[in-house]
């Protein structure tokens, strides 16, 4: 949807005017008596018409950058619309990626202001985040003394505003910058992705077209940017108590408790929290009867996990698992119906099947390299079924990273008037047009030698993770007399004893030689715990097993 001026509030105004005193937002207070604070959508468009005016008259105005460290809460809601109204440009990070990630993502950004709870302004003050470029903190809940400690304005004492008439709303240039969303960091340094108002639209769009979701729907949101899209959609987002930087560690009774007190038609879960809360209601028999779709996204959610939790749902329900990244997102989806039919695909070193491409959206797939690429050619395509990088087209696709440009350099591919984005994967397409991932192309092994070889992560791991001793694998590369070799790690099923490290060596061993793409490797190691990314508990760190691997692999 091509637009010469947007912004995402345009949708809650409309909600406003035609659905006033339908549910917007519903947050869980207190987790001991299940009780909520409720917003509806008039009254979370005129708070948020409020706000802009205060913060302006603070001289916090449009075109300055902000961080926004709140947690869920109804004042999450309220401020990120009022910084969209307004202009401003909210900073998001992802608390979970550490204090060292977050210092450099705020010396990158360069915010103008700082907006937090009392926890995060404290933690600004001590370890110097924004230091060289923030005027204006401002700490959202707590006491006086709070505040202080923070070192910051209670934003309650904003200046009161005076104006009777609606804000009126900033009308950015379709591709100007709207926010600076920072990657995870699970996968690479986090990188600050430039969005507009045409990609938050384009995103919009393709969860009511392609997902089916319409206004009056109620959502169970586990993510908090994926939450804001509720009420741009006009459904109501609900949110439980739980770290959404650690969904492994929530609650399933509080979900399950939301759930069904709202009667949620829509869930957005990542993996972790899809296979704890699969367990769970399989421990309790649970059932989920007012779901009617399931969006995973974040990492691939395997097909064991999927099939428990959507034993809780009514037949004909599906889990729709979604590609993307946070540089361009949605990109595929697949409904789970299809993807059982590919599980055997999957264990046999396909790979993953990710899907059709989301309407608007074209992919395609080159040549693997670490060089920048300037200039799209149809020319670097790779034919259907060839195994290569990952490229990605269309309006939900960003176009640079902020203060990055060695980084935007290596990402983006000059196309006309569009940007073509590299996703950092490998896979490839096969005849029906479907993408099929087969894992990071950093995490790719290229084997040195005489015997001169090419291994992918997904591949290659899916395969022995079919043994039923082992819990998940890792492929990594390691050094042996100068040349790079595979090698597998392994971590064990927690649940099943190895009784003998000779036998499941031979199992291995066998494992590799029935398929072409896992001959040659012959090495493993068999390792307590993975490390694994904190939100989604599913991306392995492969290269701290790497430097694990090797230092291992010396000793021996």
């Amino acid at each position: 949807m091509t637009l010469p001026s947007a912004n995402i509030c345009q949708h809650l105004q409309h909600a406003a005017v035609h659905s006033p005193t339908e549910l917007a937002v519903a947050v869980q207070t207190a987790s001991s008596t299940l009780s909520y604070q409720e917003i509806d959508f008039n009254q979370l468009n005129a708070q948020s018409d409020e706000m802009a005016y205060r913060l302006n008259a603070n001289g916090i105005k449009a075109g300055m950058k902000a961080v926004l460290m709140v947690t869920p809460s109804i004042d999450f809601f309220v401020l990120t619309f009022a910084l969209f109204k307004a202009g401003i440009i909210p900073i998001l990070v992802d608390p979970g990626m550490g204090v060292k990630n977050l210092k450099q993502c705020f010396e990158e950004s360069k915010p103008d202001a700082f907006i937090g709870i009392t926890k995060a302004n404290i933690a600004r003050r001590i370890l110097g985040w924004g230091k060289g470029s923030v005027k204006q903190c401002l700490n959202v809940g707590g006491s006086r003394i709070a505040c202080f400690l923070a070192g910051a304005k209670a934003i309650d004492d904003l200046p009161q505003n005076t104006a009777s008439a609606p804000y009126p709303i900033a009308a950015l240039a379709k591709d100007a910058m709207a926010a600076i969303l920072f990657t995870s960091g699970s996968t690479g340094t986090p990188k600050g992705v430039v969005y507009s108002h045409e990609m938050f639209e384009a995103q919009i769009q393709a969860l009511k077209h392609d997902y089916g979701i319409k206004p009056g729907e109620r959502d169970l949101a586990t993510f908090p940017l994926f939450s804001l899209f509720g009420p741009a959609l006009g459904m109501a987002s609900i949110v439980p108590a739980m770290d959404a930087s650690k969904p492994i560690t929530a609650n399933p009774d509080y979900l399950f408790a939301a759930i069904e007190k709202y009667q949620c038609s829509n869930m957005f879960v990542n993996p972790a929290l899809l296979e704890r809360l699969g367990e769970a209601g399989e421990s309790k028999q649970h059932k989920l009867p007012s779901v009617k779709r399931v969006i995973s996204a974040g990492a691939p959610a395997t097909i064991a996990s999927i099939k428990r939790f959507s034993h809780m749902l009514s037949s004909g329900v599906e889990v729709l698992n979604s590609y993307g990244a946070t540089e361009s997102l949605p990109i595929s989806m697949m409904p789970s119906s299809a993807l059982f039919e590919t599980t055997e695909a999957t264990d046999n070193g396909l790979g993953i099947c990710v899907g059709h491409p989301i309407k608007g959206v074209d992919i395609a797939i080159i040549d693997i390299t670490e060089n920048p690429l300037k200039q799209w050619d149809d020319n670097l395509m790779l034919d259907s079924g060839s195994i290569g990088e990952i490229v990605v087209k269309g309006p939900m696709v960003s176009r640079s990273y902020y203060h990055r440009e060695s980084a935007t350099a290596i990402a983006k591919i000059s196309d006309g008037e569009h940007i073509r984005h590299r996703m950092g994967d490998v896979g490839y397409l096969d005849e029906k047009g479907q993408l099929w991932m087969c894992g990071r192309k950093a995490h790719r092994v290229d084997q040195t030698g005489t015997d001169k070889k090419r291994y992918f992560s997904i591949p290659c791991e899916r395969v022995f993770n079919t043994h039923p001793q082992v819990k998940r694998s890792a492929l990594v590369p390691v050094s042996i007399n100068g040349e790079t070799l595979p090698l597998l790690c392994i971590e064990l099923d927690k649940g099943l004893a190895c009784s003998d490290s000779k036998m499941l060596y031979s199992d291995l061993l066998a494992i590799a030689e029935k398929h072409s793409h896992t001959v040659g490797i012959s090495r493993f190691l068999i390792h307590p715990d993975f490390p694994v990314d904190v939100r989604h508990n599913a991306k392995i760190f492969r290269e701290k097993l790497a430097v694990w691997a090797q230092a291992q692999w010396k000793e021996a």
